[in-house]
């Protein structure tokens, strides 16, 4: 039986006054997410709106492969809510002319860097060395170079990045050299393990950049919403929220069942999920924490990439507030 916790379901029963009978004026809601670990907290969410166990709302869910296809789709408004990369949500909000909010962080940072020796114990050891990564000119890139250049290491000058175009690329010369070092996302580690036993995560990139003491945060996803629907529907986006709150927790505290829902809705193998959701840091963070947190790391990607943000920080009408 899936978990709710009171305060959920008091806030539930309120989102359902505020429409007036709940279930007597369902709402469509229609919702994207990028096929991953950003989606990964939904999974139970999907299965109790699938399985019509939900019923104050019509909720229609789609899994992307690909950016390419969420962004068009929350842009023209073909979808009302979205789970997409941190970075992704401040581009929405600006070629949208703000109609893009920012509902909640869903995924804190997932990627490590992993090695098949015993060489790397602190980013320190990274100078000098080699690191296969993927994600150049993206999130994955500008999360490696502040932590390389907070610590003194130069991401030009003293370490070599050897840039892939995919994450398996990384796998693959992360297998065929027994001394390489690489930096790979979940659930690619995950993979990897399962292909050497010699594969160790080395750093966890999360909380490197939280030992830099700032007030920001590395991040993978968060889900936003289309400005115009929360404000035409204020309760049936209280009502997602709790549910989506809800479904993070069953996920985090409910692993293999989890796995399994993972699975059935094509996102990765179970027995790769498994192994994967623990090291994912799937959350659910709102409010004052979710801004500060967000604004913090997009204050970083700007300083970077200017482009990568949409060209602009985000206003605090970014910032959804409950």
């Amino acid at each position: 039986m899936k978990k709710i916790s009171i305060i959920s379901a008091v806030m539930l029963l309120g989102a359902v006054l505020l429409t007036g009978c709940g279930s007597a004026d369902p709402k469509d809601v229609n919702i994207i997410a990028l096929k991953g670990p950003t989606a990964m907290g939904m999974v139970s969410f999907m299965d109790q709106a699938d399985s019509g166990e939900l019923t104050d709302n019509n909720y229609s869910f789609e899994i992307a492969a690909a950016v390419d296809e969420v962004t068009p789709k929350i842009a023209q408004g073909q979808v009302d809510i979205a789970a997409v990369p941190a970075n992704l949500a401040s581009v929405l909000y600006n070629n949208t002319d703000g109609n893009v909010e920012v509902l909640a962080i869903n995924t804190l940072g997932v990627i490590y860097i992993v090695e098949s020796g015993e060489n790397i114990s602190g980013v320190e050891d990274l100078r000098g060395k080699t690191i296969y990564a993927s994600g150049k000119g993206a999130t994955p890139e500008y999360a490696l170079n502040y932590v390389l250049s907070q610590n003194g290491i130069d991401p030009e000058q003293d370490v070599t990045i050897e840039w892939k175009s995919e994450h398996t690329e990384c796998l693959t010369a992360l297998l065929a050299d027994e001394n390489a070092i690489a930096m790979l996302p979940q659930p690619f580690v995950t993979i990897a393990q399962t292909k050497s036993e010699n594969i160790r995560v080395a750093l966890d990139l999360t909380e490197e950049w939280d030992k830099l003491g700032t007030e920001s945060s590395m991040l993978t996803g968060v889900v936003v919403a289309r400005k115009d629907f929360i404000e035409e529907n204020p309760a049936a986006v209280e009502a997602f929220m709790q549910h989506y709150e809800d479904s993070v927790a069953y996920v985090n505290e409910n692993v293999e069942d989890a796995a399994a829902l993972i699975e059935k809705y094509d996102i990765v193998p179970a027995a790769v999920a498994v192994k994967a959701v623990p090291k994912c840091n799937i959350t659910f963070i709102t409010g004052d924490e979710m801004q500060t947190k967000l604004s913090g790391y997009l204050a970083v990607i700007m300083e970077q990439n200017p482009k990568a943000v949409g060209g602009a920080l985000p206003e605090d009408d970014f910032y959804y507030k409950r």
